[in-house]
């Protein structure tokens, strides 16, 4: 990714950033809360990046920048699904490993299958 002022390149990722964070903490509220919240914006994620990794060369630089690097970087997030699932592994264990174990399958699946599908 080339042509783009270095300048003009953090702030299009730090709009898609805001927009990401902003929608990561809508999604946490109820009646998803935080745990369905995080898995459903991890998936999201996951679906979008993967389409626009599959049609990256068509897209601008700033369209890339804007949604996959601040909008899905921001909204997805590793250190939550950590925090969460040790949280939940306190108190029952099971559940803490089918929570980790279907949000990393089914944000695979999904950047899988956009990417398969728009490739």
């Amino acid at each position: 990714m080339t042509g783009l002022p270095w300048g003009a390149a953090l702030l299009v990722v730090a709009v898609g950033g805001a927009l990401g964070a902003v929608l990561r903490h809508l999604l946490s509220m109820p009646p998803l809360g935080p745990f369905r919240g995080v898995l459903l914006v991890n998936v999201l994620g996951s679906a979008a990046l993967g389409a626009l990794v599959a049609g990256a060369d068509r897209l601008p630089t700033t369209a890339v920048l804007l949604l996959g690097t601040g909008l899905c970087g921001a909204m997805t997030t590793w250190s939550t699904l950590a925090v969460q699932t040790w949280e939940l592994g306190r108190r029952d264990a099971v559940r803490a490993a089918a929570y980790l174990l279907v949000t990393l399958v089914l944000g695979v699946a999904a950047a899988v299958l956009t990417l398969r599908l728009l490739s």
